[in-house]
């Protein structure tokens, strides 16, 4: 079954979790039915109330994945089983997903929750930054009909890669400069209607792949390829999830 780990991947983050022993509260005894469990709604995109009975009950399911949402756990699992050394060049760029009817209609008081409407219905885009391998290091959630260029810097705040590899919709003066004053090379080829069109490095540039295959892996759980999460910060968690056992499948 293609959404359960292995015994040694659950291993690399079972340490990682709440609830373990020497911390406080519970000893999380059922931690990997409960990851598990996610993992099936990951990858089947089903309602909360759909979970079978095998992984427990629904509602308790949910209101822990919320709370491990709002303290932040998935995404610290994912930054701790990431190799350092991966982050020599990175890769940026976004998807567009198709939101679902009913990943609408969020309280007010949410906020916007990066939904956009276009005439294709409503969309939200996913940032992403990768590694030169495809695998993905960090990300944010916006509007689908925001743009690219305005998201990269604060994806890359905190890491000073040699190289960013970009596309044309990354093609800004103040992010190649901002990226030169921190000492990264931007490999963004210049937008055709530039008069002086800037250089960059189309051999390593060629090499920009890796990202849009992440993006079609990624997709490859239900709930990643449609949204169906009201709250965006559920719906970035699971991409974190997935991003996860991506990470934990290659290395």
């Amino acid at each position: 079954m293609d959404y359960l780990l292995t015994d040694a991947q659950w291993a690399r983050i079972a340490p990682l979790l709440p609830g373990r022993e020497g911390t406080k509260g519970g000893r999380g005894q059922d931690n990997r039915r409960f990851v598990e469990a996610v993992l099936w709604l990951l990858r089947n995109g089903c309602r909360w109330r759909a979970l079978p009975a095998a992984w427990g009950n629904w509602h308790t399911t949910y209101t822990r994945f919320q709370r491990w949402t709002a303290s932040g756990v998935w995404a610290r699992v994912l930054a701790a089983v990431q190799e350092d050394d991966a982050l020599h060049t990175l890769l940026v760029d976004s998807t567009t997903v198709r939101v679902h009817q009913h990943a609408s209609g969020a309280r007010k008081k949410t906020g916007p929750q990066a939904l956009g409407r276009s005439r294709g219905g409503l969309t939200t885009k996913l940032h992403a930054v990768a590694d030169a391998g495809g695998r993905f290091v960090r990300g944010s959630l916006t509007a689908g009909q925001r743009h690219d260029a305005p998201q990269a810097l604060p994806l890359l705040d905190g890491l000073a890669p040699a190289y960013l590899v970009a596309d044309r919709g990354y093609d800004s003066d103040p992010l190649v400069a901002t990226l030169a004053a921190r000492g990264t090379c931007a490999v963004i080829p210049p937008r055709c209607k530039r008069r002086y069109p800037r250089g960059y490095d189309a051999a390593r540039y060629a090499q920009r792949h890796p990202i849009e295959r992440l993006f079609s892996r990624l997709k490859q759980f239900r709930r990643v390829a449609t949204r169906y999460d009201k709250l965006d910060a559920h719906f970035l968690a699971f991409i974190h999830l997935a991003a996860t056992v991506l990470w934990l499948r290659d290395c």
